[in-house]
């Protein structure tokens, strides 16, 4: 019997599991055919560590800390996500002064996570500098954390109902100083990295995704916005108080990778912009809604009015999640970051389901590297932007 005769050789590469950047551990099966990918095929689960499981006997409280441990890189979304939900659950008031505050942490996280997309991004294609310069920008704003929350990466600054604790004495103004010189940053990245002829060559017409395309795969974030639609959580949904400043959506036509490249450096000015306005337009008041401090001490006779309003990262009472469901959803970085919850009239969730933006939105690889070239699978990978922590949860 004749041995069957195929086209070509064709040869089966590992890349990974440890991945050359710092996106996590991911593993790719990659079919070869020569220098073309004629297959790729993404494993999962090497970082998978039950955080819906843990969710499930834990209070909410208790759970904040586990959450930054998702997106390690966008820390206060996946804190805003987490008490979002028992916030619409239990119709829990957020007063203005911590509105207008989670909003400056929001957009700060954002600024912090998009500038380490763009050093390992362009690391990856080639170019090692940028790497050196974004951690210039980014130290900065772990300094300003830090000096708000007491945490460089793992902030647990949010509480349903407000915020942990008031900003500093003088850290508006250090922000604002931060603001003036970011600006300046973001254009020597642009003069940098935006007309370089070899960045372009990299880029430009790779990794392409129409927009009817990305809308059936389900992505979001800029994946979504690099297609040509404007579609942004923080303008569909209005949550927090982004309404009450002026920005603009940042979008592009192409659906490339250098599409997604610009969509994020223009993300970085307009949160900027939003941080600007939130500084100079911050309202007093309280920075948390006291009352909730107080669902379950009712019983106890000893209880004294103005014991609870002593300041301190203390946890909010276990209040109970009423048994309903919801999905309460945020504009992270990377795009939409949902939670399903379930409350069953228990302390704990019944169901905690996370839809991360990075597990949705890398399912399109393996279609946007088949006939490209093996060089070519560090681009696109870079431009989808994922963190493993948050694929894997």
């Amino acid at each position: 019997m004749t041995a069957p005769t195929t086209r070509k050789d064709l040869m089966i590469v590992n890349m990974g599991p440890q991945h050359p950047s710092m996106h996590g551990v991911l593993r790719l099966i990659v079919t070869l055919d020569g220098e073309d990918v004629v297959d790729c095929e993404p494993i999962l689960g090497y970082l998978h560590r039950g955080m819906e499981k843990i969710a499930e006997n834990r209070t909410i409280i208790q759970y904040l800390p586990y959450v930054t441990r998702w997106d390690y890189l966008a820390t206060m979304f996946t804190e805003a996500i987490t008490i979002n939900g028992p916030e619409q659950l239990g119709n829990i008031q957020v007063p203005k002064r911590a509105s207008y505050i989670r909003v400056i942490m929001l957009e700060l996280s954002r600024i912090a996570s998009h500038l380490l997309w763009l050093g390992p991004f362009m690391a990856d294609i080639g170019a090692q500098t940028p790497f050196f310069y974004i951690f210039r920008e980014r130290e900065l704003i772990y300094d300003l954390f830090e000096a708000a929350t007491g945490m460089r990466m793992m902030h647990n600054y949010f509480r349903i109902g407000g915020v942990a604790a008031d900003l500093p004495y003088g850290w508006i103004d250090k922000c604002l100083d931060f603001c003036d010189y970011f600006l300046t940053g973001v254009a020597e990245y642009q003069k940098l990295i935006t007309r370089n002829p070899i960045f372009l060559e990299r880029v430009e017409g790779v990794g392409i995704i129409g927009g009817d395309e990305a809308l059936n795969w389900g992505l979001s974030g800029p994946m979504l916005r690099a297609s040509g639609i404007e579609w942004d959580l923080r303008k569909v949904d209005h949550y927090e108080s982004y309404d009450e400043f002026d920005w603009q959506v940042q979008w592009q036509r192409e659906g490339d990778s250098l599409a997604r490249y610009l969509v994020r450096i223009g993300e970085m000015t307009e949160s900027i912009k939003i941080i600007q306005q939130a500084l100079e337009g911050i309202p007093g008041g309280p920075y948390e809604n006291l009352e909730i401090r107080r669902f379950d001490r009712l019983k106890d006779p000893e209880w004294n009015d103005f014991e609870y309003r002593f300041i301190s990262k203390k946890p909010s009472p276990t209040f109970e999640l009423s048994k309903q469901e919801l999905y309460v959803r945020v504009e992270a970085p990377k795009g939409e970051l949902g939670i399903f919850l379930i409350g069953d009239q228990s302390v704990f969730p019944w169901r905690w389901k996370i839809r991360s933006p990075g597990f949705i939105n890398l399912q399109i690889l393996p279609q946007l590297v088949k006939r490209m070239k093996l060089a070519d699978i560090m681009t696109i990978l870079g431009s989808i932007d994922i963190i493993m922590g948050e694929v894997d949860r």
